[in-house]
């Protein structure tokens, strides 16, 4: 994992969680990696793991079971979601609404290659 310096490790860390219970690799309701697996796999200390994960339990994304790790809840998908849209709909999409208006481009043009973009991620069957 590359990290950026704009944003905390255990941030990054967390968001590559999210991502990876998003994308299914960690099953809500299943373990995820202990904090010394993750740290090993990432090179990071695991106290930033161990901060990540706490970050995540206190938004209710994972949970800790004594004796037997980490899991992802079984809301956690749902709450990444809300999260993320939140998130999205109130810093990044104002930016993306910016950049279009100074540049002249227009919304038919947007939907044009959002169609686009769909129709390839999501290919109709002849």
């Amino acid at each position: 994992m590359e990290f950026r310096d704009k944003q905390a490790i255990y941030i990054q860390i967390a968001e590559y969680v999210c991502d990876g219970i998003l994308n299914g690799k960690w099953v809500p309701g299943e373990r995820i990696p202990s904090v010394r697996d993750l740290a090993l796999t990432l090179e990071v200390n695991p106290h930033t793991i161990l901060r990540s994960y706490e970050y995540l339990q206190n938004e209710g994304i994972i949970f800790s079971k004594r004796g037997l790790g980490y899991s992802a809840s079984t809301r956690a998908k749902e709450l990444i979601i809300s999260y993320r849209k939140e998130r999205f709909l109130e810093k990044e999409l104002p930016r993306f609404f910016a950049s279009i208006h100074q540049l002249n481009i227009s919304m038919e043009e947007i939907g044009r290659r959002y169609g686009f973009f769909v129709d390839q991620i999501h290919p109709v069957n002849p």
